[in-house]
């Protein structure tokens, strides 16, 4: 399965940016599905079964170890010139902790991670189909957004199921195989 840790933003909260989305999206860049707007906290690509057992409890455990926290959409930002995201405000530095427990449980549990990098909270909203499209324009727009607070309460375990159809457009479908109650 290929899977992630993931922070899932609520209705309202992607109800808040949809809105906002709206009012900039065009056809100029690839746009992510409301479906797919989520923090992902360490991704851990294809997991082979028999570690699931040990990576749920190891993940339970660090759901456990972290508080709740407050989590707001906030602003814009980019990836070079190829990825347009929104960021976070709030309780980043649980946010954080919370990845680096979530890396630190799925390579505990044997799944074969990529090179540690610090974590910058983000949630992508499109891609670029090159470098002609300039992100100026979105960025702009986008700046000012600030979303509703809410609290984080879940740590949850996604599956992503990419596209298979060849159709362009087609984009991947998420599913939550697990979750877990922040306690702290």
């Amino acid at each position: 399965m290929r899977l992630f840790a993931a922070v899932l933003p609520p209705d309202a909260a992607v109800a808040e940016l949809a809105e906002a989305v709206d009012g900039v999206r065009d056809d100029r860049l690839t746009w992510t599905a409301q479906a797919g707007w989520h923090f992902t906290l360490a991704f851990m690509g294809e997991v082979r079964d028999d570690l699931l057992p040990d990576l749920h409890a190891r993940l339970e455990r660090a759901a456990h170890r972290t508080e709740p926290f407050p989590l707001r959409l906030h602003g814009c930002g980019h990836f070079g010139d190829r990825a347009l995201w929104v960021g976070a405000a709030g309780g980043l530095p649980v946010l954080r902790m919370l990845a680096e427990r979530a890396d630190a449980a799925a390579r505990r549990a044997g799944v074969p991670m990529d090179q540690h990098r610090r974590y910058t909270p983000h949630l992508t909203l499109a891609r670029s189909h090159g470098a002609a499209t300039p992100l100026r324009p979105y960025l702009d727009a986008l700046a000012g957004f600030e979303g509703t607070p809410w609290q984080v309460g879940t740590l949850s375990l996604v599956r992503s199921n990419l596209p298979v159809s060849g159709v362009p457009g087609e984009q991947p479908r998420y599913e939550t195989v697990g979750s877990w109650p922040l306690r702290g």
